[in-house]
This record gives structure tokens, sequence and C-alpha cells, in this order.
């Protein structure tokens, strides 16, 4: 390949849909960049990779690409923009941070890669803010409270900067910590900020508010937890990368004698413990899960079978309650074995079985209704039994949601449904070989003169970093001006309800109107 047709290679494998199609197109392309001996292409390749890795399921590969990008920085710092250098920088937050979330990880290695990042932070003058962060994160982990403790200390008193954690996401990390630790009110009062509205980002409220689940049910606060779980789940049913937050979702119902909704929930997400984002999220969900599957035995719902879905030589199958909380609570033993072989010590296991062993803290509980908050559209609405029916995905199933909405829009000879939402136009299209997969595209009304290249990527850049969707590029056309694009991507490999795509598609739009927005607000 010449450096051109690899460039174009590399434009087309950005547009592609997080997941392992992009992953290996872009490791293909590597391969061809390093035999041509091309520096900087190498370099833009994996920088790509690093995000493709920490965006989908295997976050431990992006170890070597960043490497490599660290030891080119640091022989030829001229191949790196500020930008390139400010992206490195968070690309060595999330190396560190690898170690909370995987056990294939060393331990030494990764402090020393922590102790390099400070040293580098310091002599360029950068806060200390996310050193304290992610030190706190990792004494925490390892079960050293009295240090973790010190950290936050250290973290909360020192200024942010463009490096540090977004300011909706640093008090929600620091109230699991604290909830972690039983201090239930401090907890809450630290994601009051979120909650009020002053500071926030597009993860917000949802993660805020399962930060307080637990603390509110040990305050007795139990119309505020149960308030929070339904917000939240709600978002999070529906997005494949919150699956870190529904192992706390099931340790609410477990706690609060909604042994039928935990099992339900349990039921509806098994399949994504067959590929787990990490080990620490596939540890705690199975750890919840057993844990829902344990008092709904013991409260008269032994004779449930719960569907687990077929994977890799497994077969589909109708699995008894008690078989299934035996699997999930050795898979959560053996992950958190792994990780204390790795740590030198048995927190993780304890911490585990802490879960596994928990008693229900109240059985009188309601809980508010399940219905979106977009769920009272009149316009159009389709009828009320499709809102409930699982079924593929299909042309007829979005145009349905946008029909309920009131929107305007046109569908090609392609099936693509394509409109206009204020300054974004949106492409609904469905990728995968079943056509399972909601794959929407952004381009934003205001477009960009070539000559603004740099200002596109840092504009894309800051929002990839700040924000969870859509995903932001830039494409250039070739003719003088750049194209300031974005997607969104959601599996659905199990199927999809009415009201399931209908909150699908009210967050697409609302994120989409958001981004262009932005684009049309640059200078």
């Amino acid at each position: 390949m010449t450096r051109d047709e690899m460039r174009e290679a590399l434009e087309d494998a950005r547009d592609l849909p997080d997941g392992d199609e992009k992953i290996a197109a872009l490791e293909r392309l590597l391969a061809h960049a390093d035999a041509a001996g091309d520096l900087r292409l190498g370099m833009d390749i994996r920088f790509e990779l690093i995000e493709a890795y920490h965006d989908h399921t295997e976050r431990w590969r992006l170890l070597p690409a960043f490497d490599w990008c660290l030891a080119a920085h640091d022989r030829d710092p001229s191949l790196f923009t500020d930008r390139h250098a400010e992206m490195l920088r968070w690309y060595h937050k999330w190396a560190v941070a690898t170690l909370r979330s995987t056990p294939r990880v060393d331990l030494d290695e990764t402090l020393a890669a922590l102790d390099d990042m400070e040293r580098r932070f310091r002599e360029s003058g950068q806060s200390p803010q996310i050193i304290y962060n992610l030190r706190c994160g990792i004494a925490d982990h390892l079960g050293d409270e009295a240090a973790a403790r010190e950290w936050l200390a250290k973290w909360r008193a020192t200024p942010p900067d463009e490096n540090s954690d977004c300011a909706g996401c640093d008090p929600s990390r620091q109230a699991e910590l604290l909830a972690g630790w039983g201090e239930w009110a401090e907890a809450v009062a630290t994601v009051e900020p979120v909650l009020s509205g002053m500071v926030g980002c597009t993860e917000q409220p949802e993660k805020a508010l399962v930060a307080i689940m637990l603390p509110h049910l040990h305050l007795g606060r139990y119309a505020e937890a149960a308030a929070a779980h339904v917000r939240a789940y709600r978002r999070h049913r529906f997005e494949r990368d919150s699956v870190g937050y529904l192992a706390e979702h099931l340790r609410f119902c477990a706690l609060t004698g909604h042994h039928a909704r935990g099992l339900d929930i349990l039921e509806e997400h098994l399949g994504w413990l067959d590929r787990p984002y990490d080990e620490a999220s596939a540890m705690e969900f199975a750890a919840a899960g057993a844990l829902v599957c344990r008092v709904a035995h013991a409260n008269g719902l032994g004779a449930r079978l719960l569907h687990r879905p077929e994977h890799g030589e497994r077969r589909a199958a109708e699995v008894p309650l008690a078989r299934l909380g035996a699997d999930l609570a050795a898979t959560a033993r053996n992950l958190a074995r792994r990780f204390d072989d790795r740590n030198g010590t048995d927190h993780q296991s304890q911490r585990m079985e802490s879960w596994l062993a928990a008693a229900p803290l109240t059985t009188e509980l309601e809980l508010p209704p399940d219905e979106p908050d977009g769920a009272e559209l009149t316009v159009g609405s389709p009828p009320e039994q499709w809102r409930d029916v699982l079924a593929p995905l299909t042309v007829e199933s979005i145009a349905a949601v946008l029909d309920a909405r009131g929107d305007r829009y046109a569908v090609d000879a392609d099936d693509v449904i394509r409109g206009r939402w204020a300054d974004a136009y949106l492409h609904f299209d469905r990728l995968g070989e079943r056509q399972e997969i909601l794959h929407t595209r952004i381009l934003a009304a205001r477009q960009l003169p070539a000559d603004r290249l740099a200002d596109a990527l840092e504009f894309c850049n800051a929002w990839n970093h700040d924000k969870v969707f859509p995903k932001a590029y830039v494409h250039d056309t070739g003719e003088g001006q750049l194209i300031l694009a974005g997607d969104v991507t959601t599996d659905l490999e199990h199927g999809v309800t009415g009201a399931q795509l209908a909150v699908l598609i009210h967050a697409t739009v609302a994120t989409a109107t958001a981004y262009a927005a932005a684009v049309a607000a640059l200078p």
C-alpha cells in the first residue's frame, strides 16, 4: 500500500463502528505502516487503536500501543503536536487505570508507570490531581483504606486541569469510594453538585444516582433509593458500556425484596457476562447476580428457570436458579482470586464474599413507574403492546418511534432513514450480519474550511474526552471543506422492544443535536 492509500484506509477505519471489525482493520493497517517504516502514520494508527481498545472489550490491549507512542515521544517529540501530547497524557491515565479493571497487567509495572506519569506531569507543570485520583483508586483496590483516604483528601484539595476527569465524574467516583467505606451520608453529599445541575457530563445524572442507591438505603431514605434505581436503570438497561453499573442495580433489588425484578434484570443482561468490558465488571456482575439468585430462591422463587443464551460451545438453555447462582458465585470467586493473586492480598475475595452474603435491608420499598421520561409521547403513538414486544430491529420499528415523536424524515432506497434535527443531520441505519446493530451517523450542518483541520481535530478530541456520545470525528471532503461527524452504535443482537428503542432514539437525537450545536458555536 502507498502512503496515500494507507491514509485513506485509516479514514475508512475511523468511520467503522466500535468493535472487532474496526480493531481488525486498524491492526492490519498498522502492520502495513510499520513495514513501510512510517513512524507518523504508525503513531496515528496507534492513537486510533488505543481509543478502539478502550471503547471495546479489550482495554488491556492498549498497553503495547501506548508504550510505543510514549517511547516515540521520548525519542522525537517533534512528531507530536501539542494536542497529541495532551492525548498521550490522557492515554497514560488509561494505561494506569487498567490495573483495577483486569488482572492481566502487572502490579509493579503499573506502579512504575504511575511513578513515571507523576514525574512527567511535575516536570511539565501539570496538576497532580489525576495522579492522586489514580493512587487513591489503586490503594482502594488493594484494600489499603487508610492510604486511599489520604489520597482522596489530596485529590479533593488539588485543583484539576485538562488531564483530570470531568467535573461530573469526579464526585461520582468519590461517592463510590465513600460508599465502599460505609460513609453513607458523605457519599450522598458528594454528588449533590451533580444532582443539582451545577456540574455534569453526558453520563450524568445516572452515574451519580448509581453511586448513592445503596447509601440512601443504609440511611433509610427508601424513596430516594428507589427513584435513583429506576431513573438510572432506564438508561443503563440499553447501553452496553454501562455493564459496570448493573451490579449495583442487581444488589439494590436483592437488598430491597424486589427478587423477581432482580431476576428479570439478571436474565436480560446475562449474555453480557460472556463478553464483558473487563474482568472487574464481570466479577461484580457475577457476584451481584449470585446474590439475587440466592435471595430469590430463599423467598419462594426457586422453581424459576432463567434463559442463558448460546456462547461458544455452550448451548442456549433454561437454567435452574440454584445452578445459575452457583455458577455465578464461582465466576465471581475465580475472578476475585485472580485479582488477589496478582495483588498479593485477599481484598477482592473478601469484598465479593461480603456481597454474596449480604442480607436484605428492607422488604417494604415501593418503586416508581418504570416508564421512561419520554413515555408520555402522544403524537402518532404506536399501539401499547408494541412497546413491550421484544423483536428484531427493523426500519419499521425505527420509523414508528420517529412517528411517535412527530419527526419528519425520509427512507432512501437502501432503507437508511434520514432527517434533520436542528443543526444535525441524522442517518439511522442497520448493520451486522442480521442487521441487528443500530448505527446512527451524525453530520453537523456547519462545515469548516480545510485549513482549520487542527481546530476541527482539537474540537473532536475534546468532545470525545468529555462526552460519551456521539463518537466525534472529522471527514475531509477533498473539496476544501471539513465535515464534523459522529456516530452512535448499539448492538441489539437479542432484539429490542418499542419502549427500549424509543429511549435509544430519544437519547441519540438529544446528544446529536447537542454535538451539532457545539460545532455551530465554534469561532
